[in-house]
């Protein structure tokens, strides 16, 4: 889980910086410099400390820079504001792979919850990143940078973590339910 977090920092921490800063200036120029500046030094970063950079990380500056000239070029904002719905449409590509969620899973799961439930909860999650994704742009098209950015701070944390617990109380369920039915069966 915690690898996870700092992964998903990671991946937004130039959006976070482009939010920061833009409270702090008001500047698109500037905001979007260092919105791009950011994306830079974390790939410099990984290259220098000679560590594997992920495809997802090379999108990730790819999306910065184009959409931060774009940003620079039109002074609109909004370019670099639909690099987190990018990502999350990305993602959710991802896990439309059937069984995509099964490596990440205990042994007891795998065990005890039917192999239909977790297919199904990877295509659930799937379906929370598109949403994500689509909410980022309607948050967009508000015009307002404010509402945009306490969308994207607040809504996709609190999803995942809803999400999270659900499946966590579904898969729980199922466990001790297979569980109970092994003791009767035992008994």
């Amino acid at each position: 889980m915690k690898h996870a977090l700092v992964q998903l920092f990671s991946d937004l921490l130039s959006t976070i910086v482009f939010l920061a800063v833009y409270a702090l200036t008001g500047s698109i120029l500037i905001t979007t410099i260092a919105g791009v500046a950011t994306g830079v030094v974390q790939i410099a970063r990984l290259k220098y400390r000679r560590e594997k950079i992920d495809v997802m990380q090379w999108a990730s500056l790819a999306l910065v820079v184009a959409f931060g000239g774009a940003a620079l070029v039109t002074q609109d904002p909004r370019f670099i504001m639909v690099k987190p719905t990018l990502i999350q449409f990305a993602i959710g590509a991802v896990m439309l792979r059937r069984g995509w969620m099964a490596r990440y899973l205990p042994q007891i799961v795998h065990d005890r919850v039917p192999a239909a439930m977790i297919v199904g909860a990877g295509y659930a999650w799937a379906g929370l990143m598109f949403a994500l994704g689509l909410g980022n742009l309607a948050a967009i098209a508000t015009g307002n940078i404010h509402t945009w950015a306490i969308y994207l701070l607040v809504v996709p944390v609190a999803a995942k973590f809803a999400a999270f617990g659900i499946q966590y109380l579904l898969f729980r369920t199922a466990i001790i339910r297979s569980l109970r039915q092994s003791a009767l069966a035992a008994a």
